[in-house]
């Protein structure tokens, strides 16, 4: 069997593309990019071809070339051959041997000579921005490489978005731009984390190495926490929360979007639909929640219920799945931030299962005044 992508650096880089939101260097991230894509995959040579005028590459930034190999080589690539075949495609290219494809236009003097290939575009929401390139690894690239790499350049994108949204938040006052890139932040970049996310659970469940699997599960709760972060962020702007979907929409779209990449049926029921200021703490509840059954319990139906009793919300995920001896819990699978959250809604949470009896877990937390 071929070995698993090294993927245990892939939760900085997570980490670092979530900071662009802040005051961070958008170049210095790509360059970490390049970095994740060469250790991820074991290629040699990296590069990120980004997209200009009159579809040629404007900007072509690159690792694994020296200075003075670079410097020999002479100008850099505008996007012809192979390259010019993935900017009008933008699709996914893999090769074994470059040379081999019918656009291959050959390397210029002093160029080192790279076998295989592996081309994933990197789009911002649904602008194409450019292409991540990796070259000449031993044996060529495999269906984890891809899967790796299409998640990096998902990681890349949304980190873009999100540098050029702050950028334009720094130049605008008026309140309602502002409100347009609070929807612009949500609607787009968290989505598109959120899809990363599931990308990495699919790519979890082909990768048979345990070490590989735990950073893939570390990384997966890492975007969880970004999402959660840029929520807040989102609603730190000014009267943002005029454009908060209500909360019956929000679980809606969370349970659809998390239960597609999953066999187990989600059913949602729903008899609290006001919103209030509890509506973001009750969605990552539910995140987490759910997330973990449909990670670990191997159930085959899950049920989501958010109703009231008296002057409490309940919060209910239910599930048939394998189930598990609550007392070796020991705070894991996200409880702990799930109690930490429900205490600051005044709340409680009650995790309750048996080996093959599936798992309930409840939140009670009082009625908003």
């Amino acid at each position: 069997m071929q070995e698993a992508p090294r993927l245990t650096r892939l939760t900085p880089l997570i980490e670092e593309a979530a900071s662009v939101a802040g005051e961070a260097d958008l170049g210095k991230m790509l360059r970490t990019l390049l970095d994740e894509a060469k250790a991820t995959t074991d290629a040699p040579y990296a590069a990120l071809g980004v997209i200009g005028e009159h579809r040629v590459l404007s900007e072509f930034i690159y690792d694994g070339i020296s200075p003075k190999q670079a410097k020999a080589i002479g100008a850099p690539p505008t996007g012809k051959g192979v390259l010019g075949t993935l900017i009008r495609d933008n699709e996914t290219l893999v090769l074994d041997t470059i040379s081999d494809h019918p656009d291959s236009v050959g390397f210029p003097e002093h160029h080192p000579l790279m076998r295989s290939f592996l081309g994933v575009p990197v789009s911002v929401g649904d602008e194409a921005f450019g292409n991540l390139y990796l070259t000449d690894k031993e044996g060529g690239f495999t269906g984890e490489d891809v899967a790796a790499v299409e998640a990096l350049s998902r990681i890349a994108g949304a980190a873009i978005q999100m540098a050029r949204l702050q950028t334009r938040l720094r130049r605008l006052a008026v309140a309602e731009d502002r409100q347009r890139i609070a929807r612009d932040l949500h609607d787009s970049v968290i989505q598109d984390l959120f899809a990363v996310g599931l990308e990495l659970q699919g790519l979890g469940t082909r990768v048979d190495d345990s070490e590989v699997s735990t950073v893939l599960d570390k990384s997966i709760d890492t975007l969880d926490d970004v999402v959660n972060r840029l929520r807040r962020y989102v609603f730190e702007l000014k009267d943002t929360r005029k454009l908060a979907m209500r909360l019956d929409e929000r679980l809606q779209s969370l349970v659809a979007r998390m239960g597609s990449a999953y066999p187990a049926r989600v059913q949602l029921t729903l008899d609290v639909v006001e919103g209030g200021e509890s509506d973001d703490e009750v969605v990552f509840l539910v995140t987490e929640a759910l997330s973990n059954a449909l990670r670990h319990s191997q159930a085959e139906h899950v049920e989501v219920a958010l109703t009231r009793d008296d002057d409490q919300v309940v919060l209910r995920v239910m599930d048939d799945g394998v189930g598990f001896d609550p007392g070796e819990l020991a705070g894991g699978m996200g409880i702990s931030n799930m109690r930490t959250r429900a205490l600051g809604l005044g709340g409680t949470v009650h995790v309750s299962s048996e080996r093959g009896d599936g798992t309930t877990v409840e939140v009670r937390f009082p009625v908003s005044r």
